[in-house]
């Protein structure tokens, strides 16, 4: 049992000290880029910190043949990633994390809480899903309104984004730094994340059977907070420069992408439309990131202006009791799966 645990800790701290090296290295690729190391640097980073849900989904579902390790990393990925905004509002400052931030967050939030709406709701009809060529008829839907969802976004925030690129003088910090240096350490870091994250659903499912506590729990806990590391690193990186918008959107829009993530999966599973073979269990998931989703989306309207429960706002406060329900919820439904 202790060299599956030894395995699942190795395998998180190589995604944690690469997601770090990442977020550093991106940072001098953006610079050298010329374009501005705020919307280049936040381009980097939200593509890598989502390949361990991309390889870990797509190994799950092809290599490994376990489905539910698959949909409960989705999904714990999600309501993890809007548990890190109550982490964030400790270190962020005297305020509420949403007390400032831009109202372009409602909309990447708005198309979140559809896509995980449609995917649960799909989890929830399972074999009675239409399906063609052995794709559920969810997967188009979900691609079309992910699209939808990020020109939305794109064309909210061009104007935002190009401002405060304006108000923030470009520094040149990494003059130390060659291009060549930057891209290779950068490729060899993406490298050792897709390689831990390929390994860990074959180390959850060892787990899920060795524990009993079945995929869909261990999926959801611990390979989906695993494979959420690199969010966390770049969201605290990001508001240690005084960004805390690009770790807000860092957050709200890797919910966007792993919902995206289930119609790749449900492409690549050779058995019929891949939210037909999972547990039920995942849709309770799936309801609690939306519930968590909506309180962000209602303390962006409200905008709290002071933090009023231990050093977090209330809106922190239920987002965070929200994840630990869900973790209690889902512990407790662990024999289905």
């Amino acid at each position: 049992m202790w060299i599956l645990w030894l395995e699942f800790i190795l395998c998180a701290g190589a995604i944690v000290f690469s997601g770090t090296m990442l977020s550093r290295y991106g940072d001098v690729i953006a610079e050298k880029a010329g374009m501005g190391r705020t919307w280049v640097g936040l381009a980097l980073m939200a593509s890598v910190t989502s390949l361990p849900e991309l390889i870990n989904g797509i190994s799950s579902v092809t290599i490994a043949d376990v489905p539910n390790i698959a949909i409960g990393d989705v999904m714990g990925s999600c309501i993890f990633n809007i548990s890190l905004i109550a982490l964030l509002d400790i270190f962020c400052g005297p305020g509420p994390i949403f007390s400032s931030a831009d109202d372009g967050h409602t909309i990447s939030a708005g198309f979140g809480i559809i896509l995980i709406g449609i995917a649960s709701i799909s989890i929830f009809a399972g074999q009675n899903i239409p399906s063609f060529g052995g794709i559920g008829l969810y997967t188009p839907i979900i691609i079309l309104i992910y699209l939808t969802g990020i020109r939305s976004v794109f064309l909210f925030e061009k104007r935002r984004i190009a401002e405060f690129v304006g108000e923030k003088a470009e520094e040149m910090r990494y003059e130390h730094i060659g291009v060549r240096k930057a891209v290779v350490i950068y490729s060899i870091n993406a490298a050792v994340i897709v390689v831990a994250a390929a390994f860990l659903p074959f180390i959850g499912d060892r787990l899920a059977e060795s524990t009993g506590l079945g995929g869909s729990f261990v999926g959801t806990f611990f390979i989906g907070m695993t494979t959420s590391l690199p969010e966390l690193v770049v969201s605290l990186a990001a508001l240690r420069i005084g960004a805390a918008d690009m770790a807000i959107a860092n957050l709200f829009g890797s919910n966007m992408f792993n919902v995206f993530l289930i119609a790749v999966d449900d492409i690549f599973y050779a058995k019929g439309p891949v939210l037909s073979h999972v547990s039920m269990t995942h849709s309770v998931t799936g309801v609690i990131a939306v519930v968590m989703t909506a309180i962000a989306v209602v303390s962006l309207t409200y905008r709290l202006r002071r933090k009023t429960f231990l050093r977090i706002g209330w809106d922190a406060a239920a987002i965070l009791l929200a994840y630990f329900v869900s973790i209690l919820l889902l512990y407790s439904m662990r024999r289905m799966g």
